[in-house]
């Protein structure tokens, strides 16, 4: 299973939601990444579309590997089986952390402004990233989600592995999830078209 694109793989999600729509459900995307796959979700299952703020902290040699993730709220999620193979410094991950802060509050401001976000408290939350590796941002997503009492929280990925999944399915009440490979080799290599998204795509996303 190969989707063309980050939409596309949405407009799958989204035919596997349906039994959400009802609930007039909050559809939050992971930034960059998530936010096109959420706004295709939301096109098919109708509701609201908004962003869920959460920085990756990534090895420093390997970007993708998430040796834990930030959220706002001061959230922080540790992957310790990462971080007991790597050996880094408390002072370097420290200094990871600060600097992924900093980006998460120019995205705030930037993506949000003065405007509040969508309140997510009493409502049906879908949090969507365009997949899960190891699943440490997700984690940190609901639980930054959890803080404002949803009455439920559904994570929808196209693809993950299924350590994610086994990770995620701690935080969540529902994951749908419809690719999880025996081997994930990286989340880009379930889409022929996995660009680096631009900040104004994501605004224009929002708009």
């Amino acid at each position: 299973m190969i989707y063309t694109d980050r939409a596309a793989a949405g407009r799958a999600l989204g035919a596997e939601l349906e039994h959400l729509r009802a609930s007039m459900p909050l559809v939050l995307g992971l930034p960059r990444g998530g936010v096109p796959v959420a706004a295709a979700i939301r096109d098919v299952i109708g509701g609201d579309l908004d962003i869920l703020l959460v920085r990756k902290l990534g090895v420093p040699w390997q970007p993708e590997l998430a040796m834990g993730a930030i959220g706002e709220d001061g959230v922080r999620v540790l992957n310790p089986d990462v971080l007991s193979h790597i050996g880094i410094s408390p002072q370097h991950f420290d200094e990871i952390e600060d600097r992924e802060r900093v980006e998460l509050e120019r995205r705030r401001a930037m993506w949000r402004g003065d405007a509040e976000p969508v309140a997510i408290a009493g409502r049906t939350t879908v949090i969507v990233d365009d997949g899960m590796a190891t699943g440490a941002t997700m984690v940190v997503a609901c639980r930054v989600a959890r803080l404002h009492q949803p009455t439920r929280i559904v994570v929808a990925v196209p693809v993950s592995s299924s350590e994610a999944v086994y990770r995620a399915a701690g935080e969540a009440d529902e994951i749908v999830c419809p690719w999880i490979p025996e081997s994930l080799g990286g989340v880009g290599s379930a889409y022929r078209d996995f660009h680096q998204l631009e900040d104004d795509e994501v605004t224009d996303l929002l708009t």
